[in-house]
């Protein structure tokens, strides 16, 4: 079988900038640290009044584009992934087509185009489909552009407004990839879900308690779906291990819960037994209550364990690096998680190429999705070239007034009854312009 995977990926950030522990924390009188060591953020980012999930997506795929020499015609399929769409019926893919049909001389009459969606998951999701369809043998040669972009934004006052952020990621999905290649192996937790929705609106309902349950719930059963098709995996199977990171505190009890179920009956429970005694088993119980307590318990005493915080630091804190500087981009966040995880991996002596990542995605509604993939022999070069450290480092320092109009001009439904001004000058990239005779949304580039 043809190797399949990522040969190529793009950054873009929105290009504004909250503070979280020195802006907002003081607004809403809290401790910094309930956003620094609670959450694990640092900052958001939002997008300026010109920007938006075509913009951000459009001006990552040109980048990507640009680098790799590719035109119109190399590329036949165009799927984005997002949850905020802001057209029931025509895709985004469509809109970032025609932007990028402004700066090439070629077009993607003949490609197809599409949306998905299934919350955060879909970035994931879009990944398979082009997997798929090059497996299949429809591409006729041509590469998948899989495109990841959102604003993640929530209602003023709601508690996940802290976790903000909006960027776009852009991958090529191709044959013999320079990046990753993707697993035949899948391990799927699904289930009919009621933890985040949006139904028919803009900002999330959120039961966030429960979000957290189904999060942790669905991984699980990921995981051992994925075990039931590739076999038993165990700590050195994998360099890195990125998560969906709605904020990184999430990601530390989802990483405490793999952990516990890979180590459950090798030597490494074992070594640990002594210290703070063996797993519990659910029939050494009378009823599930005990169990679970039993279970919490253990969890407690495994994370103080130099055992676990070793590998905690190795294989999951590096995928987070940055998402504490640019909160939750939703469709994005899994792949911002590879993105840091390679970064780290710069710096690291070894060459890394046949080391693998076991790369878990979720959505809320609510689906998991566990597989693995393979370092490819470019990675090295794939990840020098990304330019999001000078993206980062631009960003416009938003005070607590003007994140308040940011987020006023990116409601939907709001009516403005002033103008806002943009923060930052666009230089080399797509912008939105406002709405046509049918209230479809304009765009331009701006050189």
């Amino acid at each position: 079988m043809t190797a399949v995977g990522i040969d190529a990926i793009e950054i873009r950030s929105g290009k504004l900038k909250l503070d979280l522990p020195n802006t907002f924390a003081p607004q809403k009188g809290d401790d910094p640290e309930k956003y620094t060591k609670g959450l694990g953020l640092q900052n958001s980012s939002f997008p300026d009044v010109y920007e938006d999930i075509v913009t951000m997506g459009a001006n990552a795929a040109k980048r990507l584009m640009d680098r790799k020499g590719l035109e119109p015609a190399d590329i036949g399929r165009i799927d984005v992934a997002t949850e905020s769409a802001f057209d029931h019926s025509k895709p985004v893919s469509t809109y970032i087509a025609g932007c990028l049909e402004k700066v090439y001389d070629g077009d993607f009459r003949h490609a197809n185009k599409g949306e998905r969606k299934f919350a955060c998951v879909a970035g994931t999701q879009a990944v398979d489909d082009a997997y798929n369809w090059i497996q299949a043998g429809r591409h006729r040669d041509r590469a998948a552009l899989v495109i990841a972009t959102d604003t993640a934004l929530y209602a003023r006052g709601d508690p996940g407004e802290a976790t903000q952020g909006a960027g776009a990621v852009a991958m090529l999905i191709d044959e013999d990839p320079d990046l990753v290649e993707l697993s035949t192996h899948q391990g799927y937790g699904s289930m009919d879900e009621t933890d985040f929705l949006k139904p028919n609106q803009q900002f999330p309902s959120v039961d966030g308690k429960r979000s957290m349950q189904v999060y942790l719930s669905r991984m699980r059963e990921a995981l051992e779906d994925y075990e039931s098709v590739s076999g038993k995996i165990h700590l050195d199977d994998f360099a890195y291990a990125p998560f969906h990171t709605p904020f990184p505190g999430m990601v530390r009890k989802a990483a405490l819960l793999a952990y516990r179920h890979v180590i459950r009956d090798t030597e490494h429970e074992d070594a640990l037994a002594d210290a703070i005694g063996r797993q519990p088993r659910e029939e050494e119980y009378e009823d599930r209550e005990a169990y679970e307590e039993a279970i919490r318990e253990y969890m407690d005493a495994l994370k103080t364990t130099e055992e676990y915080g070793a590998w905690y630091d190795e294989v999951v804190e590096p995928t987070l690096g940055l998402s504490r500087e640019v909160g939750n981009w939703y469709t994005g966040s899994v792949h911002i998680a590879r993105a840091s995880a390679l970064r780290d991996a710069l710096d690291r002596e070894g060459e890394f190429v046949g080391e693998t990542l076991l790369v878990a995605s979720y959505g809320s509604g609510a689906q998991a999705e566990i597989h693995a993939e393979t370092l490819q022999e470019g990675w090295r070069a794939e990840i020098e070239a990304l330019d999001i450290d000078d993206q980062l480092d631009a960003r416009y320092d938003l005070s607590w007034d003007e994140y308040e109009d940011v987020h006023d001009v990116h409601e939907y439904d709001k009516d403005l009854d002033r103008e806002i001004e943009e923060f930052t000058a666009p230089d080399g990239e797509f912008v939105f312009t406002g709405w046509g005779r049918m209230n479809e949304r304009k765009y331009e580039y701006v050189e």
